[in-house]
């Protein structure tokens, strides 16, 4: 059973594709369909919902949620990484809008028993895809404990990486890692005792950035950045929405070389300012949640939607 939750700035972002009859639409990220629903009654009959989610369980709560549009509907098991291909594929030009949100689906988090929360004792696995081979356990298996300090840091910019890591290999040397409880465990104890009292559980850089790297995550968002354009028709809309600072960095970044701001800066591997460009961001900043919707669904505080349009 797929776990449901609200679809943060779900009237922003459709209101920021412009979908109308006959439009094609690609839902980079299915999850709990609340973007794919709200595209199916704007495109009517004669258009296309394409559904890409890279996780099984995604694609057929898809099929059972979008079934009354099956027929202005195609759904593919794929990460979003591949929309070229996809498109290709099926023989589609471009899309006059695209749709990806970047943020965990409450299913993953309450439903999947993935071991991507540190609220239940499961298996560390936290593979979005499970055709993967690689999961959370074989990097903490198998990581010496320079490569999990950098791990913790670089991508949970964990400020007690180092300390972490430590306490994970000496864990291990008794015991394998096999659960999200006793991870959280181990972080909880390596922490001084000034760093387990804060507003957010002490585990959650940790988890965080083994997901990131589990599943590849800011990799296949550079990708996805590289070749959107040529994914869109003129006039053609993009939405994003980020959640926390590691993947709207690399979306910002891609938006001010659209925008025709320079984007070099040391710590930025490879410059793509000199790319020429047929997009354009419809805002100069990032859209944030209203304080209602916040006060409704306080997951979506974090949210920040950025809408570009192909030229």
């Amino acid at each position: 059973m797929y776990t449901p939750h609200p679809t943060a700035m779900l009237e922003e972002t459709i209101s920021g594709l412009t979908c109308m009859p006959g439009h094609v639409v690609v839902d980079c990220t299915l999850g709990g369909c609340g973007h794919a629903l709200a595209v199916c009654e704007r495109i009517g009959p004669e258009g296309l919902l394409i559904g890409i989610d890279q996780d099984a369980e995604a694609i057929e709560n898809a099929r059972n949620i979008l079934s009354r549009y099956r027929d202005r509907v195609k759904l593919v098991h794929e990460e979003f990484s591949m929309l070229p291909v996809i498109l290709q594929q099926m023989h589609i030009e471009g899309a006059n809008g695209i749709v990806m949100d970047l943020g965990m689906s409450r299913h993953h988090l309450e439903g999947s028993c993935r071991g991507f929360s540190f609220q239940k004792d499961e298996p560390l696995d936290m593979r979005m895809d499970v055709r993967q081979t690689v999961t959370a356990e074989t990097l903490l298996r198998t990581l010496n404990e320079d490569e999990l300090t950098d791990v913790f840091y670089r991508f949970g910019e964990e400020r007690y990486a180092r300390r972490i890591a430590g306490a994970i290999v000496r864990s291990r040397k008794k015991r394998p890692l096999l659960t999200s409880g006793q991870l959280a465990a181990v972080v909880l104890e390596a922490l001084p005792a000034k760093a387990r009292n804060q507003h957010i559980h002490p585990a959650t850089r940790v988890f965080m950035a083994l997901r990131i790297v589990v599943n590849r995550e800011l990799e296949k968002l550079e990708r996805f950045l590289q070749a959107v354009p040529d994914c869109l028709v003129s006039g053609g809309r993009l939405c994003i929405l980020s959640f926390h600072s590691l993947e709207d960095r690399i979306v910002k970044r891609y938006f001010r070389q659209w925008e025709g701001r320079c984007t070099c800066a040391p710590g930025i591997p490879k410059c793509v300012c000199n790319r020429s460009t047929s997009m354009r961001p419809v805002y100069r900043r990032c859209l944030r949640p209203s304080p209602d919707e916040i006060a409704k669904n306080p997951l979506a505080r974090s949210t920040r939607l950025r809408i570009a349009e192909k030229r």
